[in-house]
């Protein structure tokens, strides 16, 4: 039966939903609107074709609606412009992951998707393409820029081998990666000897 394999669904849909709006309050009302969307326009879905391609395509919709919504809505302090805290958690997975939405944050949206849906909801790139109203080449394309984008991003974050992940280590690592040369000038205009 359809509903069963709609609650089979449920653990994806929850990743992806989560993926998409960065918190697990909120991707637990998507998933319920999406699924309650899906059971009301049950008639649409043709039996036979790809249930989980239709289920992430109605989440995906919804998503963007409520994104939209929100514009006009009068709502509190947006965290995410605040500051970052003083003092860094002191998990390296915990800095790994923020570093990983931060530059999955960066990324144009139709990359992210893409890239979300292949990678992280291990949907094929046909059926990625169907969610995204696409080309299959152009999901490939979009996933294959989005990974290069990850890559640059994240090497340039990446620790040397054996150092923690601190403000002082990347600050060390920053200062290690361009030897700068400094001339000091005396009052008579005369050079010193350049340091490294």
């Amino acid at each position: 039966m359809v509903t069963d394999d709609m609650v089979a669904l449920m653990p994806q849909m929850h990743n992806f939903a989560r993926s998409l709006c960065r918190d697990a309050v909120r991707a637990a009302d998507l998933v319920q609107e999406a699924l309650l969307r899906a059971c009301t326009h049950i008639e649409r879905f043709e039996p036979g074709t790809n249930l989980k391609a239709w289920l992430f395509t109605i989440l995906r919709n919804e998503h963007y609606s409520q994104v939209r919504r929100q514009k006009f809505e009068a709502v509190g302090v947006d965290t995410s412009t605040l500051p970052e805290p003083s003092v860094l958690p002191d998990h390296d997975g915990e800095l790994e992951l923020r570093e990983m939405n931060s530059a999955l944050s960066a990324l144009p949206t139709g990359q992210r998707t893409a890239l979300l849906l292949v990678s992280a909801s291990g949907l094929s790139y046909e059926e990625a393409a169907e969610i995204c109203g696409c080309a299959v080449g152009t999901i490939k394309s979009r996933v294959a820029r989005a990974r290069e984008t990850l890559v640059s991003v994240l090497d340039v974050n990446a620790p040397q081998k054996g150092a923690k992940r601190t403000r002082h280590a990347r600050a060390a690592r920053r200062a290690n990666a361009v030897p700068v040369t400094r001339k000091i000038f005396h009052s008579s205009l005369t050079t010193a000897p350049s340091f490294r």
